[in-house]
Parts: C-alpha cells; sequence; structure tokens
C-alpha cells in the first residue's frame, strides 16, 4: 500500500510531469485555450500511459535491452493511433480541434520516461497505476492552465463541453463575466508561457512553506548555569 501512497504523491505533486520535470510543454502549451480542449489532450495521454505501461511491464523480460527503446516507442504508437482513431470516430470536432498533438503523443518524453524508468522494472498493477497517476496529473494541469485562460481571455468555463461529452453538455458553460473584448495575451500563445510560469511559482511557494510546516522542530537546548564558590 505504501508503494501506491508514493506513487501517488510523486504523479500528482512532487513529481508531476508537467510542473516538476517540465515533460510534454508543447502540446500542453499549445492546446490549453480552453478547460475542455485541456481535458480531452489529458484523457488521451492518460490512456496511452496507461496501455503503453501495462505492455512495457508485460513484455519486459523478453525485450533485448539492445532495442527497448525502439519496443517501447512502437507499444506508444499503436495505443496513440487507437486512441486517435476513437477520437476521430467518437469526438470528431475535439479531434480537429486538436489537431496534429494527438499523434505528437507518440513523442511525449513523460510517456517513454514512465514506460523506461518504471514499467520496465516493475509489475503490470503497479505499472498500470503509475501510468494513470502519472496521467491524471499531467491531466490536471492542462485542465487548470486551460482553464484560468480560458476565464481571463473570454470570460468563460467549460466552453466547448459538448464537443467532449456530446450534445447534453452544452448547458455546462459558464459566463462568469462579459468582457468588452477578449484579453488576447491570455489565449495567444504568450498567455499560455505566463500562465505555466505563474502555475510553477505557486507550486514552489507552496512546496517551501510545506517544508517549513513539516520540518522537525529543533528541540532547545537550555544551558544551566554553574554556580561556583570560592574558598576564603
Amino acid at each position: 500500500m505504501s508503494e501506491f501512497k508514493e506513487l501517488t504523491w510523486q504523479g500528482l505533486w512532487n513529481n508531476n510531469p508537467a510542473l516538476v520535470q517540465l515533460l510534454g510543454l508543447c502540446p500542453l502549451l499549445a492546446v490549453t485555450t480552453t478547460a475542455i480542449n485541456g481535458l480531452g489532450l489529458g484523457i488521451a495521454t492518460l490512456l496511452v500511459l496507461v496501455g503503453s505501461n501495462i505492455t512495457v511491464s508485460l513484455v519486459r523480460n523478453f525485450v533485448p535491452n539492445e532495442i527497448r527503446i525502439p519496443i517501447f516507442v512502437m507499444v506508444i504508437a499503436a495505443f496513440v493511433t487507437i486512441v486517435q482513431l476513437l477520437m476521430n470516430a467518437f469526438t470528431y470536432e475535439l479531434y480537429l480541434a486538436l489537431g496534429i498533438f494527438i499523434p505528437l503523443i507518440v513523442t511525449n518524453c513523460a510517456i517513454i520516461g514512465r514506460a523506461e524508468a518504471y514499467a520496465s522494472k516493475n509489475p503490470v498493477k503497479e505499472s498500470a497505476y503509475d501510468g494513470f497517476i502519472m496521467g491524471a496529473g499531467f491531466a490536471l494541469v492542462l485542465v487548470f492552465l486551460g482553464g484560468m485562460r480560458e476565464l481571463i481571455g473570454n470570460g468563460t468555463l467549460f466552453t466547448g463541453a459538448e464537443l467532449l461529452l456530446g450534445a447534453w453538455a452544452s448547458g455546462l458553460k459558464l459566463q462568469l463575466f462579459q468582457p468588452e473584448q477578449p484579453f488576447l495575451l491570455a489565449i495567444l500563445p504568450p498567455g499560455a508561457f505566463l500562465g505555466m510560469g505563474l502555475i510553477i511559482a505557486l507550486k514552489n511557494i507552496m512546496d517551501t512553506r510545506m517544508a517549513r510546516w513539516f520540518a522537525p522542530k529543533k528541540e532547545k537546548v537550555v544551558e544551566r548555569a554553574r554556580v561556583t564558590t570560592e574558598a576564603n
């Protein structure tokens, strides 16, 4: 159980692939114009991570060490193709919105890194959970950054929810305020860099404060005064 707790802490916070390892930043910064776009790419990445981790763990004892990386890339590419076809069939408009960044999941260093660093050395159950929690951590950053940019830029949240969840989800859109003009800095690529920098800075501040809160308290050592008497 302690292994799963450690994986959860590492994947969601302490070793988050986007905030700490700074992996997969190209699609992260490019598609997070809305929270739903971020959620769509996050789910796709999570599914590929789980599938590739399970497969790599299953074949780890049969793959020669010299060709393990090409094999891992082929496995990842197979799952990306599956996810791409599923999105093409069931969420076509969202698939068009995400564009080239779906097939680019193949080159996401976060996925290759987990296959090499964890799945190739651990059993299936732990590898599947590692893929799930790392994907969840990556997806949370995508949704948070996308929601922040969408809110600041247009005053809305969950625009285009129907692209991912179906026609019924069109009512999920929230109009929190109505700007006279969209705040283009938040919507355009520079806003993604600024937003990501703010999120990383916030995490670093929280890490520093948590380190202070949970640091072991040092006991104060009270020195006793020595009283000496001189013989007359």
